[in-house]
């Protein structure tokens, strides 16, 4: 980190040392990144060793007009970006006639530096140092410090099925700064235009078309002066094409002399040497590795693996969930049983107490009728077939009482009951056909 620190010092000091007499040249496509004039930041590092490439914008066919530059840029640490150009500037005598015009645009030799100083998911902020230009003068090299493009950028990446947009914006100095553009425009003097500052803003669609190679990349953007937009097309896993327009807004007046904001028709070719370990699913990355994608095969695999996994898991689960339940309904089921025959058992208790109880009662009436007590005998036999219901027994003897009082008709009532509840008592069925014959002497109470 000091080490860097000394190079950023050496470089501004010869920026503060050198004379002011010449203006920065930005050709499309030959800067840091995949955009075409503004920088571009990111959430991980680049999915390439280096990317190196030339860029072209042509202003004019007939006389033809052209700038054109060649281009380095390498991650040389997990934040850190660098990148060098080498370009040379279209005719820029704008108010001169270009059939005419003898000039021969210097060429130019610079340095970028930027580095991501802050990341959170998928939202990153880099700041930098483009446009430190030497310059290829009669005199020798020259730096313009004015010139230089000190900037900070925002950016995020978002997905949308297997579309994904990096949207990007910020600010700087230098190169975007509309003020500083219009004094090279106007011809004011270079030392006194000023290094104001601007603002840019772009967007980098990448799309599933040509999945093999990375996907075909559509790009917009706001360069601090005009808008410039641009189509990034594979041709391998290694290699792109990049087409584009520069200041599309000016393009009636593509005709017209060259100016910094003259509209231009833009060429590119870039090839990247891509990194070995990085993940196949970022956007953009222009060469996946075989050893990559076969991981990457694999990881599909085991996430289908694991997912059939889950499903089965969840079936077992609501199985187990089902199973619980029938055992809880047999359980709660076989405690109804439990409690009926508890309840049974004690009902059998009661009646056998009851019949128990009955027995004697009817035990003391026999012994109330031989004794002639028979008001008492049939109170006994009241309480007898208050316990006992159904005690044909009972019926009999409260029969039999009745007819030792006299009471024929109620006698009759009790032994057809008796006979109801026991049709096999051949004792009672005896005595009512003997009642009806007319001749029924005596009754024996043991009998009954």
């Amino acid at each position: 980190m000091l080490g860097r620190t000394k190079k950023f010092a050496i470089i501004l000091l010869l920026a503060g040392c050198a004379p002011s007499i010449f203006a920065v040249t930005r050709v499309a496509y030959t800067r840091p990144g995949e955009m075409m004039k503004i920088p571009m930041t990111r959430a991980i590092r680049a999915p390439f060793l280096f990317s190196a490439g030339f860029g072209a914008e042509i202003h004019n066919f007939s006389p033809f007009n052209v700038a054109k530059g060649v281009y380095f840029t390498a991650d040389i640490s997990q934040r850190f970006t660098l990148g060098f150009s080498s370009v040379q500037a279209a005719d820029t005598t704008s108010l001169l006639d270009l059939d005419t015009s003898a000039y021969v645009a210097p060429v130019e030799f610079g340095f970028h530096f930027q580095q991501r100083v802050y990341t959170r998911g998928d939202i990153s902020f880099t700041v930098g140092v483009h446009d430190v230009v030497f310059e290829d003068a009669d005199d020798g090299l020259s730096l313009n410090p004015k010139r230089i493009s000190f900037f900070g950028i925002l950016g995020s990446e978002k997905f949308f099925g297997e579309y994904s947009l990096r949207t990007y914006m910020g600010f700087g100095t230098g190169g975007f700064s509309a003020a500083l553009a219009a004094g090279q425009v106007t011809g004011a003097k270079k030392d006194t235009a000023g290094t104001g500052a601007g603002v840019f803003a772009g967007f980098l669609l990448n799309t599933p078309f040509l999945p093999k190679w990375g996907g075909l990349d559509f790009v917009g953007e706001f360069d601090g002066l005009g808008i410039n937009v641009g189509l990034r097309i594979p041709l391998t896993s290694d290699y792109r094409l990049s087409l584009g327009f520069t200041h599309i807004e000016n393009l009636p007046q593509f005709k017209e002399a060259y100016g910094s904001d003259h509209p231009g028709l833009t060429l590119g070719l870039d090839m990247s040497v891509p990194r070995a370990g990085v993940p196949t699913e970022i956007p953009g990355m222009p060469a996946p590795l075989p050893e990559v994608t076969m991981l990457d095969t694999t990881l599909m695999a085991a996430d289908f693996a694991v997912a059939t996994l889950r499903d089965s898991l969840r079936i077992a689960q609501h199985q187990v969930r089902n199973l619980a339940t029938h055992v809880a309904h047999l359980r709660q089921e076989s405690t109804d049983l439990e409690n009926s025959v508890k309840t049974l058992r004690l009902e059998k208790n009661v009646a056998q107490k009851n019949i128990n109880l009955a027995m004697q009662h009817l035990s003391l009436s026999q012994r109330f009728a031989y004794a002639g007590d028979y008001r008492q005998a049939l109170q006994e036999v009241e309480t007898a077939l208050e316990l006992n219901p159904n005690l044909a027994l009972g019926y009999a003897r409260r029969g039999a009482i009745f007819y030792k009082l006299g009471d024929i008709q109620r006698a009759a009532i009790n032994w057809n009951l008796a006979l109801q509840m026991d049709p096999e008592y051949d004792d009672v069925r005896n005595i009512l056909k003997a009642l009806h014959e007319n001749r029924l002497k005596t009754i024996d109470f043991r009998t009954e």
